[in-house]
C-alpha cells in the first residue's frame, strides 16, 4: 500500500452489505439485481445458490463456487467463513480466473448482525488492505416492518445503522401505514435514504456508492455521505427551528404524528433506545483528546455504539480529517487534501444504543477542556462504569 492513506481508501473494493428484516424481500431484491446492467462487474456474495434464482441468468461455472451471470455479475458462494471467501476471491481476480469486479455485495441471512461483517473488512490484514465499506443497505417490509420494529432489537440496530432503508412490499401495504413506517424510520436513522421498491424493483444506482468515496470519480463525496443536515432538520422537525443542540431538549426519538398521521403503537419500542445525533464543534478540535476520548467511549461502551461518522476540523491540521467507526473498531483515519466546501466545523454524527447524547457530550467537553490543562489520560475522563 501507499503512503497516502486517502489513494488507498479510494482505490480498495467498495462491499456493500445487504441486511434485512425477516421476510422483507431480500432474495426478491437480489433475484433483480443480479439481471440488472448496473451490476457488472460487481461480485455478489451469497451462503447457497440455491437461495437465489440464477439458473436463467447463468453464463459459465467459473470455479465450484463462483458463476459469471451473463448480466456480467459474478455470483459467489461463502462455503467457509468470509474471511477465506474474500481473499479467495481476491487472489482468482490478481491470478485472472476471474473478471476484474470492482465492487462487491455481500447478502447476509436472516437476522443476521451486519456488525460482524464490518469488522473483518476493518481487522483482516489483507481484507481491510484490499476492500473498504461502502455501506449498508436494509431491506425493511413495509407491510411488517412497524411489527418489526416492536418486537425485535435486531431489526431496530439494522435499521439504525443503514445506510440506505429500502421499503419492500409497498404494492400489499396500506398507504397510511407505508407514512407511519418511513415517519418512523426517519427518526430512527435520519441519515439513510429511503428507498422504495415495488416487487423488488429498484434502480441499482441508487443503492450502491453510499460510501465517501464516489464510485466512479473515486473523489470524496462528504455531505452525500454524512448528510449531517438531515438529523437537523429532524430536530428542528420535533423541538423548533430556534431549537440548539444545548436546548435543553432531549434529541431523543419523541416520534410525534408525522403530516397528521396519528400513530397508535403498541408494545416496547425497541427503538426508543437508539439514538441518532450529530454533535458540532465550530473551532478546531485538539486531535490527540479527540482520539484518546473516542477510544475510552469504545473501550468502555463499545457494544452500544452502533456507528460514528464524522468530519474533523484538528488543531494544526490544514486537511479534513475523516472518521467511521462501528461499535468496538475504527476505519483508519482518512486526510482529505482539502475542505469539501466553506464548512470548516467539526461535525461527528453519533448512532447509540442505551448511551445518550448527553453522555457523550460531556465527555468530549470534558476532554477537550483538559486539553489544555495538561496531558490527558483515560483515568482523567467521565462515564467510568
Amino acid at each position: 500500500m501507499s503512503a497516502d492513506p486517502q489513494a488507498d481508501a479510494a482505490i480498495a473494493i467498495p462491499v456493500t452489505i445487504l441486511t434485512g428484516f425477516l421476510g422483507s424481500g431480500k432474495t426478491t431484491l437480489l433475484n433483480h439485481l443480479l439481471a440488472q446492467p448496473g451490476l457488472t462487474d460487481c461480485a455478489v456474495l451469497i451462503n447457497e445458490f440455491g437461495d437465489v434464482a440464477i439458473d436463467h441468468l447463468l453464463v459459465r461455472e467459473l470455479a465450484e463456487d463462483v458463476v459469471l451471470l451473463d448480466s456480467g455479475c459474478l455470483c459467489c458462494t461463502v462455503r467457509g467463513d468470509l474471511v477465506t471467501a474474500l481473499r479467495d476471491l481476491f487472489i482468482k481476480r490478481v491470478k485472472g480466473e476471474v473478471p476484474e469486479f470492482r465492487r462487491v455485495l455481500i447478502e447476509t441471512t436472516g437476522l443476521a448482525d451486519p456488525a460482524p461483517i464490518i469488522h473483518t473488512l476493518m481487522t483482516d490484514p489483507l481484507i481491510g488492505a484490499r476492500y473498504r465499506l461502502d455501506g449498508i443497505i436494509c431491506t425493511v417490509d413495509a407491510v411488517n416492518g412497524e411489527r418489526s420494529l416492536n418486537t425485535s432489537r435486531e431489526s431496530v440496530k439494522q435499521a439504525a445503522m443503514a445506510d440506505r432503508l429500502l421499503l419492500s412490499k409497498l404494492d400489499l401495504a396500506d398507504p397510511i401505514a407505508v407514512e407511519v413506517l418511513r415517519a418512523r424510520l426517519t427518526e430512527l436513522n435520519p441519515g439513510a435514504q429511503v428507498v422504495t421498491a415495488a416487487h423488488g424493483i429498484v434502480d441499482p444506482a441508487r443503492l450502491l456508492d453510499c460510501g465517501l468515496f464516489d464510485g466512479k470519480t473515486r473523489i470524496p463525496d462528504v455531505a452525500r455521505w454524512l448528510n449531517d443536515e438531515a438529523y437537523r432538520a429532524r430536530d428542528e422537525h420535533e423541538h423548533g427551528e430556534d431549537c440548539a443542540p444545548d436546548c435543553g431538549h432531549d434529541h431523543h426519538h419523541h416520534h410525534h404524528g408525522h403530516h397528521g398521521i396519528e400513530k397508535h403503537l403498541h408494545g416496547d419500542r425497541h427503538d426508543e433506545s437508539v439514538a441518532s445525533f450529530v454533535v458540532t464543534y465550530d473551532d478546531p478540535v485538539p486531535w490527540e483528546e479527540l482520539v484518546i476520548a473516542l477510544e475510552f467511549l469504545i473501550s468502555t461502551r463499545g457494544e452500544n455504539l452502533l456507528r460514528i461518522k464524522g468530519i474533523v476540523n484538528a488543531q494544526g491540521s490544514e486537511q479534513p480529517l475523516v472518521i467511521h467507526g462501528v461499535q468496538h473498531l475504527f476505519h483508519p483515519v482518512v486526510p482529505l487534501p482539502r475542505w469539501p466546501d466553506d464548512d470548516r466545523r467539526t461535525r461527528i454524527v453519533f448512532i447509540t444504543r442505551d448511551l445518550p447524547r448527553l453522555a457523550i457530550e460531556e465527555l468530549l467537553a470534558h476532554a477537550f477542556t483538559q486539553a489544555a490543562a495538561g496531558p490527558l489520560g483515560a483515568s482523567t475522563l467521565p462515564m467510568q462504569e
